[in-house]
């Protein structure tokens, strides 16, 4: 059960965080609250996917310039499968800039 609520946890905390980044970055949209928690599972369900194929070297804590290219694909891909959520290429690199900056003070997971 403590698995399960820490992963609900992340994933909520990973939406408010595309929420905000969507605010501030010119070339990302994320409309509303439900489309980015959408777009938080499906960014960790794409991320989980690569990380088992490349290995930990692309994970965010082996994050590297690799890592962060790696990222902005997946933000920009993440458009084509959810609904309400639109982003430039510009907006991926930037985003997952963003998102690296914002994670290395306020983890998304849990320790």
């Amino acid at each position: 059960m403590v698995g399960w609520l820490g992963s609900l946890v992340r994933f909520i905390v990973s939406a408010f965080v595309l929420l905000g980044v969507s605010m501030l970055i010119p070339g990302m949209t994320v409309e509303g609250f439900i489309n980015a928690l959408i777009a938080s599972t499906v960014i960790a369900f794409i991320g989980f996917i690569i990380e088992t194929v490349l290995g930990d070297s692309i994970s965010p804590e082996g994050r590297g310039i690799v890592g962060f290219i790696v990222s902005a694909i997946v933000i920009y891909f993440t458009q084509y499968l959810v609904a309400g959520m639109e982003v430039t290429i510009i907006g991926a690199l930037l985003s997952a800039l963003a998102i690296g900056v914002i994670d290395t003070f306020v983890p998304t997971e849990l320790r």
